[in-house]
């Protein structure tokens, strides 16, 4: 089986699990037999791009003609079986899509955020959920507010972006829900429940669990106002100094003065700044839970998938696919500083005896030979309907 894997990966200045969630996948897929054909481009060239790609920069998410070109090529060359698509944006384009089907390739697309509908993609705006796009034809909340890079012009081309490719994203022929509340919002968009698989993202398995270790870690990626960490911080300092073990935050990003700030006033509060995969592992390995505390419906945060594969239940917030993917490993709370205080000792107790059954989600539902399985399901079926019209 040949599949495309196509996607436009996220400037290194902004951390992003989509990237690593889209290389393990690539390998996964590979490791299964699949030959797969990398379509990608990264937001990290826009500044080396000539002076005719720049300046087709601003409709690139629309239609990029050299994108278009590229992967005609491809498609004649190779003849895959699947075209699957990440992230469109900028340099891909949706449109991408369309070319899929110009050559007869169906498209499987997974859902990593909200960007059908919402110009940022995170349903997040001035601190707060904002869902004033959902149900609008033409999106002029994200204008006036600014939504997509703090610009009104980008804003309002990504309003008309996500308007004009409504009917290609309606023709994809395969949509990969990472919960079941991605699922909820597809459906809510207008595709019919028979074209959504729920399939989550995985990441290899690090092996046997190492024993509960003390406290909390709070690690997200990015350390931006929608992940939390205030939300964290303020839960956590209504309890005495040394109370819950030791909360361990580790990313970079606009809020690291808070974390900073926090570990310098409190002895119970460790900053570890950003960590690589092994430095997650370790950290992961001296605490005994994690708290994923999205005040956004944040989708599939990587993090909860690398706890459970290391037997640390979740104290997750109570939006997006949170709940579905803690399941019976942890706790929800709503995502307010009290809920989340007094959620916190109940937590601590109650870890060491709710990492057998973390361990085992992992297995169940997120570990590579289950979810890889899932994956091919899909592109056989995609394969053998293609086969039936042809």
């Amino acid at each position: 089986m040949k599949v495309v894997v196509a996607h436009n990966r996220y400037r290194t200045a902004a951390p992003s699990g989509e990237n690593r969630i889209v290389d393990i996948e690539i390998e996964q897929l590979a490791g299964a037999g699949v030959e797969v054909l990398p379509f990608l481009r990264s937001s990290d060239d826009i500044p080396a791009l000539p002076a005719t790609g720049k300046l087709l920069l601003p409709i690139s998410p629309l239609w990029n003609p050299g994108a278009q070109r590229d992967l005609a090529q491809l498609l004649r060359d190779h003849r895959p079986d699947v075209l699957h698509l990440h992230n469109p944006y900028p340099l891909l384009s949706p449109w991408l899509v369309r070319t899929a089907h110009r050559y007869g390739v169906p498209v499987v697309h997974t859902v990593h955020n909200y960007r059908q509908v919402c110009a940022s993609g995170i349903y997040f705006r001035d601190g707060q959920v904002c869902q004033d796009c959902r149900g609008t034809r033409l999106g002029l909340p994200a204008v006036r507010h600014k939504c997509y890079r703090g610009s009104a012009a980008q804003s309002a081309l990504m309003a008309a972006t996500l308007t004009l490719h409504r009917p290609t994203w309606r023709s994809v022929d395969r949509y990969l829900a990472l919960t079941d509340a991605i699922a909820e919002h597809l459906r809510g968009y207008g595709i019919p429940a028979e074209r959504i698989v729920v399939k989550p993202n995985s990441i290899p398995d690090p092996g046997p669990p190492a024993p509960p270790g003390d406290g909390f870690l709070f690690a997200a990626g990015r350390l931006s106002p929608e992940k939390g960490l205030s939300l964290v911080l303020d839960g956590w300092q209504r309890h005495p100094d040394g109370a819950l073990g030791t909360l361990r935050i580790a990313g970079d990003g606009e809020q690291r003065g808070l974390a900073e700030a926090a570990a310098a006033a409190r002895a119970d509060i460790d900053y570890l700044g950003v960590l690589d995969p092994a430095g997650v592992r370790s950290a992961l390995a001296a605490s005994a839970a994690v708290i994923v505390a999205p005040r956004w419906h944040d989708v599939l945060p990587t993090v909860v998938i690398e706890a459970l594969a290391a037997g640390r239940p979740i104290l997750g917030t109570d939006l997006g696919g949170v709940p579905y993917l803690v399941g019976d490993a942890g706790w929800i709370a709503p995502a307010e500083p009290a809920a989340l205080a007094a959620a916190l000792p109940t937590a601590r107790t109650e870890a060491a005896v709710r990492a057998e059954a973390a361990r085992a989600r992992y297995e169940s539902t997120f570990h590579p030979d289950v979810v890889t399985g899932q994956l091919l399901e899909v592109y056989e079926n995609l394969r053998a309907s293609r086969r039936s019209v042809a």
